[in-house]
């Protein structure tokens, strides 16, 4: 018979919720298996008696008979007429595997990684929660969205196009989509795209990441916004290229540094219509130098136009990609900040001249965006409810950014300035005493508050300003009163310590 811990083992396994939709003989199957893996059965060691075995494990014998032949079936046993059954004698790489496994059970090593590798897993990637939380930033109002809307149009969808949906997509993305992006760009944001210059992608993520491998090698040097959106700066660090931080004020990046630099950098990352984090507008005379010095050293501008559909004060600014005539300009936009995160839809507007390059390069990433999500939303925006809904949520966002404004003066004004931004999902606060804006940060996150810290936006985290990021546009004027008041008491336990 086995030991008490091994039939102890074997029941423990048959009973455990994980297993609960496997059949029983196979669970004991697995079990016993386990046992011979690790070593506890060693090999010519007898198995009980199938009779005595179901009587131990309270199953029928025919469970037990069907166990063992399975096992047998795959060499773990053998099955001798008059004498019962054995472990098998398994070949010399067994003990191998048994001591490779406690090795990998019980060391605490740093993975094997390639450079590459180690500086994404260093980075800490970029973190999304679930489930959001006040006042986790960049979140849009899913509540808000209008869904059985989007359902009878997929439906339409399905309906149309039939089987064909289910297929592969075109790498650079569904032409109807394609042209209803290029559409909305060239009216809303004052950009010249076409079609046949749009790149449909999961992200502006995945977008970033192709800009720093398919335009710049490794060590050579970008430019980019301090402080920066760490996404950005993630990608550009994990592509192993050399991140020149340049300082913003209250017209966007200063360009002084870049046009005087004696080194040549191949591009500028930006987010030149709402600065992330500080919320600045990068000014017209900035602009069209930052293109004169792109066409002159034959460099690229990386334009993140991430939030732009959400302006609350002023006209918004025409993008950088329609004042740039020199086609020096990646301009990337997404639809996860104005529709919902989960419909995973990205896009790029590429110079002619990387269409080809840069479809490929994404090919070998994630081959193309799904089809169904592609021709729904082409229709969506289209039947013009795409820009229905961005009015919508322009005015509940500027109400809520409005309600946030003033709760913070109110209950946080002994301890942060609001940097209330023209445009956007969230608002920047600055520590206005003495307090640790890590700890503030841990402590908020213990009481469900979920705040982004300036500091570690800018290159050199010892000299950003200290303060936190609120996002608004995910959350009612009720929720963020309550929220507001309960990151107060945070902060007033922390000032005391």
């Amino acid at each position: 018979m086995f030991k008490h811990s091994q039939l102890e083992s074997v029941k423990a396994s048959l009973s455990h919720p994980a297993n609960a939709g496997i059949p029983m003989h196979a669970r004991i199957q697995r079990a016993i298996r386990q046992l011979i893996l690790d070593g506890a059965l060693s090999s010519g060691k007898p198995l009980p008696a199938s009779r005595a075995l179901a009587k131990s494990l309270g199953v029928s014998r025919d469970t037990i008979e069907s166990s063992y032949a399975q096992l047998h079936a795959e060499g773990f046993i053998d099955r001798r007429v008059g004498s019962g059954s054995f472990v098998a004698e398994i070949s010399e790489f067994l003990p191998r595997y048994q001591r490779a496994k406690r090795d990998v059970r019980h060391a605490n090593r740093a993975p094997s990684l390639s450079k590459r590798g180690a500086a994404m897993f260093q980075s800490g990637g970029v973190c999304e929660l679930l489930t959001p939380r006040p006042f986790a930033p960049g979140v849009p109002d899913t509540r808000s969205f209008p869904l059985s809307l989007w359902e009878r149009m997929q439906r339409q969808v399905l309906k149309e196009v039939g089987t064909q949906a289910l297929l592969h997509s075109s790498p650079q993305g569904a032409e109807p989509l394609r042209q209803a992006i290029a559409d909305y760009v060239n009216l809303e944001r004052g950009a010249r795209a076409s079609a046949d210059r749009v790149l449909v992608l999961t992200s502006s993520q995945q977008a970033m990441m192709l800009c720093a491998s398919t335009l710049l090698d490794p060590g050579e040097r970008i430019f980019i916004e301090d402080p920066a959106y760490y996404g950005a700066r993630n990608a550009f660090d994990a592509a192993g290229l050399e991140c020149i931080p340049v300082s913003v004020d209250r017209q966007g990046v200063m360009v002084e540094p870049i046009l005087s630099d004696p080194r040549r950098a191949k591009a500028i990352y930006l987010t030149p219509s709402h600065q992330f984090p500080t919320g600045a507008t990068l000014s017209l005379d900035r602009r069209l130098a930052l293109i004169d010095w792109a066409a002159r050293n034959r460099a690229w501008i990386i334009e993140d136009d991430y939030d732009s559909e959400f302006h609350y004060a002023g006209k918004p600014t025409a993008c950088v990609q329609g004042l740039d005539h020199r086609d020096r300009t990646i301009y990337i936009g997404t639809f996860t900040k104005s529709l919902f995160p989960g419909l995973r839809i990205g896009y790029a507007v590429l110079p002619q001249e990387l269409v080809k390059p840069i479809t490929i390069a994404r090919t070998l990433l994630d081959g193309h965006t799904a089809s169904i999500a592609q021709l729904t939303l082409a229709r969506f925006v289209d039947g013009g409810h795409f820009g229905a809904h961005v009015r919508t949520m322009r005015g509940i966002y500027a109400q809520r950014l409005d309600v946030l404004t003033k709760l913070v003066v109110k209950h946080l004004g002994e301890f942060v300035t609001p940097q209330v931004p023209i445009g956007g999902l969230q608002m920047s606060c600055e520590f206005i005493c003495d307090i640790s804006e890590r700890s503030v940060i841990d402590a908020a996150r213990r009481v469900g508050i979920e705040l982004l810290g300036l500091s570690a936006l800018h290159a050199d985290r010892n000299n950003g300003k200290a303060g936190f990021l609120m996002g608004f546009a995910a959350y009612t004027p009720e929720e963020l009163e309550v929220a507001v008041k309960k990151l107060a008491t945070t902060l007033q336990r922390e000032k005391r310590k």
